[in-house]
């Protein structure tokens, strides 16, 4: 046989080792997590629930979902094990992770205004030109179609009779 023809199942054979080589190491580091549970921790279950480990057995774990309940899940039900950060910041919507106390966003729009100081004359500034939004009451509407009719009248020069419409 030559070497050419057997190329292709090589290739196949190679691809399909690192696929279940990498899947192997996969399954074991998610084993580990879970043996590595302890009770106090936090954890996401497969279904996404998140809750607090209360006891570990061989197969089955304890949570602790909110007081006075308690469920009981299979090991391999268990999605990932959090950090104490990570669940605090998850459930209970505690941050840790921020250098300093300042909120990264403002509550009101004071500090994107031209000043900080409160102006004496607010309510004047809010009294100069009423914003057209492109709604018109049914009066104004017409009384405006009516001047620009007129302003068009005014524009076009008068024909006189040897003048026609189409040239």
């Amino acid at each position: 046989m030559n070497i050419v023809t057997l190329l292709p199942f090589i290739v196949l054979i190679g691809a399909m080792f690192l696929m279940t080589r990498s899947a192997k190491r996969k399954q074991q580091a998610a084993s580990q997590m879970r043996n590595d549970m302890q009770p106090g921790t936090g954890v996401r279950t497969i279904g996404g629930m998140y809750a607090t480990v209360k006891e570990v057995n061989e197969e089955t774990v304890l949570l602790d979902a909110g007081p006075g309940v308690e469920l009981l899940f299979a090991k391999n039900s268990i999605g990932a094990v959090l950090t104490d950060d990570e669940y605090n910041r998850l459930v209970h919507g505690i941050e840790h992770d921020l250098k300093s106390d300042e909120s990264l966003v403002p509550d009101d729009a004071s500090s994107i205004t031209e000043t900080d100081e409160p102006s004496d004359d607010a309510p004047a500034a809010s009294d100069d030109k009423p914003i057209d939004l492109g709604k018109k009451d049914a009066a104004d509407e017409t009384a405006d179609e009516t001047e620009a009719a007129e302003v068009k009248a005014e524009e076009e020069p008068k024909k006189t009779d040897g003048e026609s419409d189409a040239k």
